[in-house]
């Protein structure tokens, strides 16, 4: 029998706020500056039960802040934090104890103990709280059959790869129950391979049982994969947000442009290294679809409605949360001075997002 019990109907009953509007987080104009220098500067986010939400910006943007303070660890200077609708910034640090124990952590670096078994690494937490031994490796050899490493109960972390290391994290940080999952770049210390068995596996968890989880990244890659929404963070500020696939499809910010560009076709640098800003036989369009319209015959009937010889230089579509999301490079004549111009008014008036980025000979 499945002992895995609903979020909310552990230790009998759930906050009354959580019942409410089924928010695990909210964040309200939280920030915190270390001297002159601000780490957050302002930030609200919510999360709901069972949502999946990454958090993505460059190294200092403030993720690391951002997930200290979540779990206690830091107190905002200002701003409000709650967790299961209790403002963890009015609580003192007896009262945070028994909420800690509702966020499990998964760190980038696994933090096991190595004179200890993957089963005591597991059941570690429980230990902690005074759950009976008989119990507490009851629920560990559980959570190992969870992630895959039941083989693995009383073996020490130093015989595990990388992989099985991350696996034995997470299986400890799901000990006590939470109702939140924290992955602190879970997977930075991982091969591809491995990677994307361990985001198989947090989906996993979080279809089975309901679970929020928070991603804290700096790998579009890894909220590509299982995100549900997308929080970029840029100098403490959440600069964009949304659902990860119109995030993809349109990104407004700089900053999400420039993640972004490791995943998202890119024009071919050759290419993009003899543009012209000015003149040119050829004007180079990218071109930004999502939804329905990057399914439909677009460019049959531009070559319809405007009969010229369009080139396709690169580009393709993606599926994100099961919606296509396209991105193409066309070399459009400029023998007609007006032809980039109109391209770009019959495009745009089919929910494409256009840009003129030069002109090629």
């Amino acid at each position: 029998m499945n002992s895995f019990i609903p979020a909310a109907a552990i230790d009998g009953h759930a906050s009354p706020g959580a019942l409410a509007n089924d928010e695990i987080i909210r964040l309200v104009d939280v920030r915190r500056r270390f001297g002159t220098t601000p780490a957050l500067d302002g930030i609200s986010l919510t999360a709901r039960r069972g949502e999946i939400v990454g958090i993505i910006g460059r190294s200092g943007a403030g993720k690391s802040t951002l997930i200290r303070c979540l779990n206690g660890l830091e107190r905002a200077d200002s701003g409000e934090i709650h967790i299961e609708g209790r403002d963890i910034a009015r609580l003192s640090e007896n009262e945070l104890q028994p909420l800690r124990r509702r966020i499990g952590m998964v760190f980038q670096h696994f933090n096991l103990l190595s004179a200890k078994t993957v089963e005591e690494n597991v059941a570690l937490p429980l230990k902690i709280e005074g759950v009976t031994k008989a119990e507490r490796l009851r629920r560990a050899r559980e959570l190992l059959e969870l992630v895959g490493l039941a083989d693995k109960a009383r073996a020490y972390p130093s015989a595990l790869s990388g992989g099985q290391k991350q696996r034995v994290g997470i299986a400890r940080a799901l000990a006590a129950r939470p109702a939140l999952l924290l992955s602190d770049e879970a997977t930075s210390a991982l091969d591809p391979e491995t990677t994307r068995s361990i985001l198989a596996l947090l989906k996993d968890i979080n279809r089975k049982l309901g679970l929020t989880i928070l991603l804290i990244t700096h790998e579009m890659e890894v909220v590509r994969s299982i995100a549900d929404r997308v929080a970029v963070i840029d100098a403490g500020r959440i600069v964009e947000e949304g659902p990860v696939w119109q995030i993809f499809a349109n990104p407004q910010a700089e900053i999400t442009a420039s993640l972004l560009s490791t995943i998202r076709p890119q024009l071919p640098d050759h290419i993009a290294e003899r543009l012209s800003q000015t003149t040119g036989v050829e004007a180079i369009l990218s071109i930004d679809l999502a939804g329905p319209a990057a399914q439909g015959a677009l460019f049959a009937e531009l070559s319809a409605a405007l009969p010229h010889s369009f080139r396709l230089v690169h580009g393709g579509i993606d599926h994100i949360q099961n919606q296509p999301v396209a991105r193409f490079f066309i070399a459009v004549p400029t023998r007609d001075a007006g032809l980039p111009a109109k391209v770009t008014d019959f495009l745009t008036a089919r929910s494409a997002r256009v840009e003129v980025l030069g002109y090629d000979n």
